[in-house]
């Protein structure tokens, strides 16, 4: 079976911060179509093609091996494939053998490298490296900034997207910035956010990338019509791309065609099995009554089976799909043994719905509460509180089940026990 990333390592910014204020500047992004994106893929690495042809011509250029490196790396981003970060590995350890004193653009690279293999810790060592050596260069900050989220130092992480907003306004820092506003509660500038990472877009899959979640953000609101033209614009940037695929299967089941939304469902995850994509597609089926079981119970068994038996990160959908089709306690179990590495808000409302869903739900509540801490006007995390309140006869439950389905009145497609 393929290796993919999970969420968390294939995401480009992800959780966000308690409060104050994230300052994006002056729109700088419309005129500057060859300006370089801030941040991880920022110093004109160049395809990975095109790097390993420059490592074969100087093979004892530490730059050339730390470029094609970051190449690999942004590439398991965007195909999903954890498989290329061992490649990415080889060439920051020839890189690092070659200099290993002053060698910036490979110390970015291993903390990129680290995130997205889940190990946090030392991301965020090699990205508060990596600011020491350059306080002035954006990279670092984006690499420290992703390792803050994830170990929930919302405070940490907000002061380094602003840093990369700073130094350069573009792409990455756009990106960063967009889900550090969404998870704070405020989606209206989110959204700008993602539109001048879109504008300040230098290649397809960046663009591509911004606009899938251009996509999410419209969805999450119940706009499906404004999320529709984001999906397609990824599509029509990236063919095939993974999220904008998604995110269509999204708008048709909203729109009343479940049969159409598990096609697109089905020829995504023959060739994408992300545990989000298989839960969705499982969840819709049985939401709609579809009378043909799929293949997405098998997977995801399968899937759940491997990260019980080798001690990894854990997606949280997979923990999801447990707490809800599989044993309450293995989702227990998987949360908690990811708790022990990540601390985002994310990670917590996994935790929280498995320990209700094992009927644990005092301590349940503490994690839900943990998980809404950042404002993040999320549904399906205000569906499970809410639920988790009724379970303990609080009054307040009723009012946060309201709230879920005002935000997003197709959540019951995929919470099926959610009516809406």
């Amino acid at each position: 079976m393929r290796r993919l990333i999970t969420a968390a390592g294939a995401a480009a910014a992800v959780a966000g911060c308690v409060a104050g204020l994230l300052l994006l500047g002056p729109d700088t992004s419309r005129p500057s179509a060859t300006t370089a994106p801030a941040g991880a893929s920022s110093e004109g690495a160049g395809s990975a093609d095109t790097t390993r042809k420059r490592t074969e011509t100087h093979p004892d250029d530490p730059t050339a091996w730390a470029d094609l490196a970051h190449a690999e790396i942004e590439r398991a981003r965007t195909t999903l494939d954890a498989g290329l970060l061992d490649r990415a590995d080889t060439a920051l350890r020839r890189s690092l053998a070659l200099d290993g004193t002053d060698n910036y653009r490979a110390v970015t690279g291993r903390g990129l490298l680290a995130n997205a293999r889940h190990d946090f810790g030392e991301g965020r060592l090699h990205g508060l490296r990596a600011t020491r050596m350059a306080p002035d260069r954006p990279d670092g900050y984006a690499v420290l900034a992703d390792a803050e989220i994830q170990l929930g130092n919302y405070p940490q992480a907000r002061h380094a997207v602003q840093r990369m907003l700073d130094l350069a306004p573009a792409t990455a820092a756009y990106s960063r910035a967009a889900y550090d506003l969404e998870t704070g509660g405020r989606p209206e500038d989110a959204a700008i956010a993602l539109q001048r990472a879109v504008d300040s877009a230098v290649t397809q899959d960046e663009r591509a990338f911004a606009e899938a979640r251009l996509g999410d953000l419209a969805w999450s609101r119940g706009e499906i019509d404004r999320a529709a033209r984001h999906y397609g614009r990824a599509l029509g940037a990236v063919p095939a791309h993974p999220y904008g695929q998604a995110g269509l299967a999204r708008v048709a089941a909203a729109r009343g065609h479940p049969d159409k939304a598990l096609e697109l469902y089905t020829r995504l995850v023959e060739r994408m099995p992300l545990p989000q994509f298989l839960l969705e597609s499982l969840d819709l089926r049985r939401a709609s009554g579809h009378p043909h079981r799929g293949s997405e119970r098998a997977v995801l068994a399968a899937q759940l089976r491997m990260a019980r038996a080798d001690d990894g990160p854990v997606d949280p959908h997979l923990i999801l799909y447990a707490a809800d089709h599989g044993d309450p306690e293995v989702a227990v179990e998987l949360a908690r043994r990811e708790w022990k590495h990540v601390r985002s808000v994310i990670v917590a409302d996994a935790l929280a719905w498995s320990l209700h869903r094992a009927g644990r739900d005092t301590e349940a509540l503490t994690y839900a509460r943990r998980a809404a801490a950042t404002g993040w006007k999320n549904a399906l995390f205000r569906y499970h509180r809410g639920t988790i309140e009724q379970s303990l006869a609080l009054p307040e439950g009723a009012r946060r089940l309201s709230e879920a389905h005002a935000l997003n009145p197709y959540l019951s497609l995929y919470r099926p026990d959610a009516e809406g």
